[in-house]
């Protein structure tokens, strides 16, 4: 047995078997484990930041960590926007990065790299297995550091003379793996006790992270019936679980004047898996704070923490587990629509079809932004945004959560801009033939960037301004684009052609894209 052979073995000794590909020369002894050895789900990406964006979509539905291989410094720099997104997820990855025999990297061949530079930004623990003899407790060590909460991405450079090399006859054992401990309990309980029964009106509940799955969302409710405070949801989620049925708890706003308006009447805010809300970007005489001027913070519960422990004490401690939760509500009937592609009319057309337990990845930044509260009481869904706003994030995201969970049907809503990022994303998704429905909606421009260009006090955009936000000249056809990578396609101008093909492609196997011209 060589080295790579032991390093996939214990990949799967430690339930890591979905492994998203792009190799090269020096992983060829990996590939060739990969193919030996039975158990790994082998998904090739034709973009680095495709592996690296679907190994994050794999976590946040799985809830465990998929491996990616990548082809020394120049992949895995590749992939890098992509495993941004994936650490401000806080989604657990398992890089394997191939490298030069060690014999060789003196040699400063073309592909020589700094790895471990290129890795650090985005990776929380990296290492090079520095022999074969270790390779099997590195392989562990980089399993319990993804899985550890919250989830981290951790890289393993495998030189090639490790992957290579024969493993010694009784090579020392490797202990079995286990995730670091959550923590729990939080300093600031007894306070936030105290502001839910002295002054719920002024407190809000903020959730992030793990907070936003269903079984909290509805602590949340009950606490918000209790006291009369109120709950918001941060404006990037990894995975919000929404929909008929369970809490609704809107996301902030994205903009500054919104997101000021909406935090503006509470005096505190309590942190549960959540971040102190901040302006996406800085801009000319706007602050970066959206709280309220001395809005007091509290932390009921970390990233790190048992979101659903610290809430079940906090409901003991108020009395609240008997009271109904707040703002449920049943499925609302939605009238077939017609007419143009407007922002609304699209989000109740999605709202009317989409199915029970469907996935939502989300990408739209321009015509999306208002589908959050159009959406609410859809049948119950995941919602999945990227985190750390590097463009072309859901079709890659689409891919590795449809993986995950075989058997529902995965949305992706997406920018024409922000899908020519990633389009070999449809390839991968043909080639898996994954459950996938991609709705690209065509502006033909960056048109998040011509509001931004007015929002940042640039001046009024003149001819070469406007051309490098604009997608025309020529046109890009997505439906041509799509079929040449083996997605059907079809083209839709106006709501009700919208419905027809959104309920076809859901009642049909495979992937489909959605041209929706605006």
């Amino acid at each position: 047995m060589n080295g790579a052979e032991k390093l996939v073995h214990t990949l799967l000794d430690h339930q890591v078997d979905m492994c998203f590909t792009n190799p090269g020369t020096s992983e060829m002894h990996f590939v060739a484990a990969l193919d030996k050895i039975a158990g790994m789900r082998c998904v090739l990406g034709l973009h680095e930041t495709v592996v690296t964006g679907a190994a994050d979509g794999y976590y946040r539905i799985a809830d465990r960590p998929a491996a990616t291989l990548l082809h020394l410094g120049p992949g895995l720099a590749n992939g890098l926007a992509n495993l941004h997104n994936a650490k401000k997820a806080r989604s657990g990855i398992v890089n394997i990065v191939g490298d030069h025999a060690v014999e060789h990297l003196q040699l400063d061949a073309p592909l020589t790299s700094d790895i471990h530079g290129i890795a650090a930004p985005m990776s929380e623990w990296v290492r090079t297995s520095p022999g074969v003899d270790a390779i099997a407790a590195d392989g562990a060590e980089a399993v319990r550091q993804a899985n550890a909460r919250p989830g981290r991405i951790a890289t393993l450079v495998l030189p090639a003379n490790v992957a290579w090399s024969e493993v010694p006859d009784e090579p020392a054992p490797v202990a079995a793996v286990a995730p670091e401990p959550a923590s729990h309990g939080a300093a600031d309980f007894d306070r936030i006790v105290q502001a839910l029964r002295d002054e719920p009106r002024s407190t809000l509940l903020l959730l992030g992270d793990r907070a936003l799955r269903a079984a909290c969302t509805d602590l949340a409710g009950r606490i918000v019936a209790a006291t009369g405070c109120a709950v918001r949801a941060e404006f990037y989620t990894a995975r919000l679980e929404r929909g008929a049925g369970r809490v609704q708890v809107p996301r902030l706003p994205y903009a500054v004047e919104p997101g000021l308006a909406a935090l503006a009447a509470f005096k505190r805010i309590v942190l549960v898996g959540a971040k102190a809300p901040v302006a996406f970007f800085a801009y000319p005489n706007k602050p970066g704070r959206l709280s309220a001027p001395g809005c007091e913070f509290l932390t009921l519960s970390t990233p790190g923490d048992v979101p659903q422990d610290a809430l079940q004490a906090l409901c003991a401690a108020l009395g609240a587990h008997k009271a109904p939760a707040a703002h449920g509500g049943a499925q609302q009937a939605q009238p077939a629509l017609a007419g143009a592609l407007t922002p609304e009319g699209i989000g109740r057309t999605l709202a009317a079809t989409l199915p029970a337990q469907a996935i939502v990845v989300e990408e739209a930044m321009t015509t999306g932004r208002g589908f959050d509260a159009l959406t609410a009481q859809a049948a119950p869904h995941d919602w999945l945004t990227s985190c750390g706003g590097a463009i072309g994030f859901a079709l890659p995201a689409a891919v590795g959560a449809a993986l995950a969970a075989p058997g529902r049907r995965v949305l992706a809503l997406e920018g024409d801009g922000s899908g020519m990022y990633t389009l070999q994303a449809l390839w991968t998704m043909a080639r898996e033939s994954l459950d996938v429905t991609v709705v690209i909606f065509v502006n033909r421009a960056y048109g998040i960037l011509r509001g931004e260009l007015a929002a940042v006090g640039a001046g009024t955009p003149s001819v070469r301004a406007q051309d490098m936000l604009s997608l025309q000249r020529p046109d890009l056809d997505w439906s041509s684009l799509a079929k040449g990578m083996g997605v059907p396609a079809v083209r839709v101008d106006e709501l009700q052609s919208l419905g027809q093909a959104l309920r076809r492609s859901y009642a049909t196997p495979g992937p489909t894209l959605i041209e929706a011209m605006l």
